[in-house]
């Protein structure tokens, strides 16, 4: 994974051709980029996200920010209703808690069943 002011890239190597390929990664416009070096790679990376960047100013647009701070998460219902059961046992919003558990599961080590409520969450059945 690369990082270049803000935005991050995934690279995959063709090794028929010996070319390093990457992709901006969480926008709709497409952003690419490659090199036959690492050294190669990361300049084109970084020389990519400018030229982006200086097109949307040309334009006098915007450029997409990779995430806004928010999502939607479509789950059982049963599993919400646990979930800001959760949330309001922790005197939580039920943001503040989603954000906290995925914040927990997250970091390294981290569990995607942490929780900061008196018991742990139990997992809605399939």
């Amino acid at each position: 994974m690369m990082e270049y002011k803000g935005y991050s890239a995934q690279v995959e190597f063709d090794d028929d051709v010996g070319v390093f390929h990457g992709e901006v990664l969480h926008l709709r416009d497409v952003v690419t980029f490659e090199g036959r070096t690492v050294a190669e790679l990361r300049k084109a990376f970084r020389d990519s996200v400018d030229d982006y960047l200086a097109f949307c100013a040309s334009r006098n647009e915007p450029p997409e920010k990779p995430f806004s701070g928010r999502f939607v998460v479509r789950i059982d219902p049963g599993l919400h209703k646990a979930v800001a059961t959760q949330a309001a046992r922790s005197h939580q919003s039920l943001n503040a808690w989603v954000q906290s558990v995925l914040a927990a599961a997250t970091r390294p080590g981290g569990s995607p069943t942490a929780s900061q409520g008196d018991r742990p969450l139990r997992q809605a059945r399939p």
